[in-house]
């Protein structure tokens, strides 16, 4: 393998409590190009352990052992000096659970039961800075009304948005380029980006994962989503 090809890998850490599901992964993941399964652990004391001062870009982290503390194990490990992303995997969702893991700064959740190209196409997607969150994720996050998480809620920052914003919000949500919002909205590129710089204005952002976050937590006031499952393409900005 050259030098660049070393430099260009992906390292990955994987947490979950399951040994054998573990195990599985570990050698799917491994034999993929790009990738390198740097630490394995299975309980939150091991994932400390394994993150404190870790150079790996992304750790897969079960969503049981995410929540058995509250979510206190990524603030923890950022704590100790993990500086890499969280890539939440789980089998059974949870609305709150999934919006509290957000929220700590977990940059996706992936459900156990997609397809394992689907696992590959999420940690690239996470690795290059994106949030990966799953359609059916969202869909039930769209359809909790936000009132029943107030703590989720940041009154001051909640903006009111017209119909053009919330359905440009809804295509960043949903994983889709400029390019993919403007033809399903009629409209030219340039347009949808001056709209994306608006929602960034709004909600006092920088980045469209940081945009989806605030969406996700409530923080944009109600959207009503209507998801598109995600293609292979890589969300642009």
């Amino acid at each position: 393998m050259s030098s660049e090809a070393q430099e260009n890998r992906i390292r990955l850490v994987l947490i979950d409590e399951h040994g054998l599901f573990r195990t599985s992964l570990s050698r799917f993941l491994a034999s993929e190009a790009g990738f390198e399964v740097a630490g394995e652990g299975g309980t939150a004391a091991e994932a400390l352990e394994i993150l404190k001062h870790s150079t790996v870009d992304l750790t897969l982290l079960d969503f049981d052992i995410c929540t058995e503390q509250g979510n206190d194990l990524i603030s923890a490990a950022r704590q100790a000096g993990y500086q890499g992303r969280f890539l939440i995997i789980t089998g059974a969702l949870d609305v709150r659970k999934s919006a509290m893991a957000l929220k700590h700064g977990a940059s996706g959740i992936f459900l156990k039961s997609e397809a394992p190209d689907r696992l590959v196409q999420a940690i690239r997607i996470v690795s290059n800075g994106e949030l990966w969150i799953d359609p059916k994720v969202i869909q039930l996050l769209a359809d909790k009304s936000i009132d029943r998480y107030p703590q989720l809620v940041s009154q001051a920052s909640a903006k009111s948005l017209d119909d053009r914003q919330r359905s440009v919000l809804t295509g960043i949500i949903g994983g889709l380029s400029n390019r993919k919002i403007a033809d399903d909205m009629g409209l030219s590129e340039s347009s949808v980006k001056n709209i994306v710089q608006q929602l960034f204005a709004k909600s006092a952002v920088r980045t469209r994962s940081q945009l989806v976050r605030m969406a996700l937590e409530g923080s944009m006031g109600n959207v009503h989503l209507s998801v598109k499952r995600r293609g292979d393409e890589t969300p642009a900005d």
